[in-house]
């Protein structure tokens, strides 16, 4: 799974229809840039290879004024927005996405339902919180990883891996039912 391609299809979706400037220039708004491989290349190839996959639709707009081609404008399709939503949850759900994809998903967590949104990270803090019980079940009882050399680092730093990742993922669990961000099923306050 790829955050370019999250990242892309979630500017497409927010804009309803964008040209590739529009979606680079959302990105890098996001400071997406910095955290993530969504440079303007990968941008372009994201927005070309999708379309010919069928989950953008090209339109042609505005003619060139410097005499190239004419710029083109992208629209997701159902099964665009049907890929959106399932790289969105998977992402979310998921123990150990790459850290630019669990970013780029929770940067576009709005773009759920809060109910849905809620449980989906309630599952990966379940996952994690299981991937540390079953580190430390593979333990011997009373055991002090300071005196196993490097390798009781290498555990000491996967079991507060799965620590830490939990304790963020319960954090923003209790913002989001705490009301945070304005979800997709929640109206636009006039």
């Amino acid at each position: 799974m790829s955050a370019v391609r999250l990242l892309v299809l979630g500017a497409v979706r927010r804009r309803g229809r964008a040209h590739g400037y529009q979606v680079r220039a959302d990105l890098e708004s996001w400071g997406a840039h910095e955290w993530s491989s969504a440079t303007s290349g990968s941008v372009y190839h994201a927005l070309k290879a999708m379309a010919g996959q069928g989950l953008l639709l090209v339109h042609e707009t505005t003619p060139s004024t410097a005499g190239g081609p004419p710029r083109m404008e992208y629209e997701l399709t159902e099964a665009g927005v049907r890929t959106y939503l399932t790289l969105l949850r998977d992402a979310l759900t998921e123990r150990e996405p790459k850290l630019d994809l669990l970013a780029a998903a929770v940067g576009l967590v709005d773009d759920l339902p809060r109910a849905e949104a809620i449980e989906l990270l309630r599952r990966r803090a379940e996952a994690l919180e299981e991937w540390r019980a079953g580190i430390a079940g593979q333990l011997p009882p009373d055991t002090d990883l300071e005196t196993w050399g490097p390798v009781g680092e290498v555990v000491g730093l996967w079991l507060h891996t799965a620590e830490s990742r939990a304790e963020w993922t319960r954090r923003l669990i209790r913002r989001l039912e705490g009301g945070a961000f304005r979800m997709a099923d929640e109206a636009e306050e006039s």
